[in-house]
């Protein structure tokens, strides 16, 4: 510190003070130059320095605004959608207790008309069942007529001569004259 202070003192007393020269004194020159440079910032700077400060304390407090603005929508917005989900859970509930309800009705009634459908299958059974019972006695009466009535007519040609046959033929068109009397 010594140095610094002889320097200043110093300067009253150079031998060539009326004269251009260098100072070869490194932290006497530095010191001052840097005491310059700092008080011209200082002075001119100060205003520049002041108002950017002052628009990033405006941005800052702006952002800050801005954010519990958003955090106000953001709690109000969580407060509907809770809402929301409360209302939703409630008639989830209701569709889910009548959604059962349903179910079962719709069982009961699909056993019913199970049960109804069965019942008309056991009803078209029975009468398939006749039907093909019928028809198969028919089919059988029909091959015994057919069979009785070869037999009778094996019977007939075998006992008819031309005598016997000639006579049937006379008796039935004498049943032909009767009946066509009876109908005029």
């Amino acid at each position: 510190m010594k140095n610094v202070t002889d320097s200043f003192v110093s300067l009253g007393h150079w031998p060539s003070a009326g004269s251009f020269g260098f100072n070869t004194d490194i932290l006497a020159t530095n010191l001052i130059n840097l005491s310059v440079v700092l008080g011209v910032l200082i002075f001119f700077g100060k205003g520049v320095l002041n108002d950017l400060l002052d628009n990033r304390k405006q941005r800052i407090l702006s952002t800050i605004q801005n954010s519990e603005e958003l955090r106000r929508g953001a709690i109000e917005q969580l407060e509907k959608a809770r809402t929301r989900l409360r209302k939703v859970e409630t008639e989830a509930d209701e569709y889910r207790v009548n959604g059962y309800s349903e179910i079962e009705r719709e069982k009961v009634n699909l056993i019913n008309a199970t049960f109804d459908s069965l019942e008309q299958l056991e009803n078209y059974k029975n009468e398939t069942l006749r039907f093909e019972q019928q028809r198969a006695i028919n089919q059988v009466r029909q091959q015994i007529f057919q069979q009785a009535l070869q037999g009778a007519l094996g019977i007939l040609n075998s006992r008819l001569n031309s005598k016997l046959h000639l006579r049937t033929i006379s008796a039935n068109i004498g049943i032909l004259g009767v009946m066509e009397e009876i109908t005029n």
